[in-house]
């Protein structure tokens, strides 16, 4: 027996809470591991580190789950309008999570090429704070997927102000320790690599927020450059109209400015 229409969208539905379930779980393994790459790289705990390390396969494999779950609602749902959009943000999502997992994991590594460099209290202190708001930053991003809120993924762009502002604040105290403390290069290169790895958290917290604001209303920021885009085309479609005109005169063969009057 053929499936009617609304029987078909109760099932959507219900494959969709599924794989909104994934994301979560996803992203909740995400969020704990980020305070625990800051742990093992401040406290120079190799197993803490190693242990991360090896749990991004797991990220890998629900990852890869995730996908394959919305590829199978695509293939046989068939979904339009806001379905569709809502498959589209969760295989987006899925990236962007799995992504923050790589960069906590990045800092894990970070954590085994500083091993045994003591840090600066004023460093320590930064990387703390950059720890708590991009965990911060994540956990909203999630929430607001969750509950489908699009005022509280619009506030996230704003809110990563915060982490950039640390992020500047890291950068600036990484050179003054390596020129009043003698920081080691390598060991100043590291931890500019560490600070990029936190500002980046924020930015994909970010990129959730805008993909939430997407499957809520079906805006994304790149539509209001698509539209500038447009808006320029035209006006330098109409000015070049403009001087083709000016060049060769009207249809009577007349050019502006020059040729010879009646007799």
């Amino acid at each position: 027996m053929t499936a009617t229409p609304g029987e078909n969208r109760t099932v959507f539905r219900e494959q969709m809470d599924e794989v909104r379930s994934e994301i979560v779980h996803l992203a909740g393994l995400v969020a704990e591991a980020i305070p625990r790459a800051t742990s093992a790289l401040l406290d120079s705990d190799l197993d803490a580190a190693r242990r991360l390390v090896e749990g991004d396969d797991v990220l890998d494999v629900l990852t890869l789950q995730i996908e394959d779950h919305c590829y199978h609602l695509l293939a046989l749902q068939s979904p339009m309008a806001s379905d569709l959009r809502a498959v589209i943000v969760a295989l987006r999502l899925a990236s962007e999570i799995e992504r923050c997992g790589d960069l906590a994991v990045n800092i894990a590594k970070a954590a085994r090429r500083l091993y045994g460099v003591e840090l600066e209290s004023r460093l320590r202190g930064l990387i703390e704070r950059m720890s708590r708001s991009a965990v911060r930053l994540f956990r909203l991003a999630v929430d607001a997927y969750a509950d489908g809120d699009e005022g509280r993924a619009a506030a996230l762009d704003d809110l990563d102000d915060e982490l950039d502002d640390l992020h500047r604040s890291f950068i600036a105290a990484i050179f003054e320790a390596h020129h009043t403390s003698g920081v080691d290069l390598r060991v100043a290169v590291q931890l500019a690599l560490i600070g990029r790895f936190y500002e980046r958290l924020g930015d994909h917290a970010v990129n959730v927020g805008e993909r939430v604001q997407y499957m809520v209303t079906g805006w994304l920021p790149e539509h209001a450059g698509a539209a500038r885009a447009v808006a320029r085309d035209q006006v330098e479609s109409h000015a070049e109209e403009t001087i083709d005109l000016g060049e060769f005169g009207d249809s009577n063969g007349s050019t502006n400015g020059s040729g010879s009057g009646p007799d």
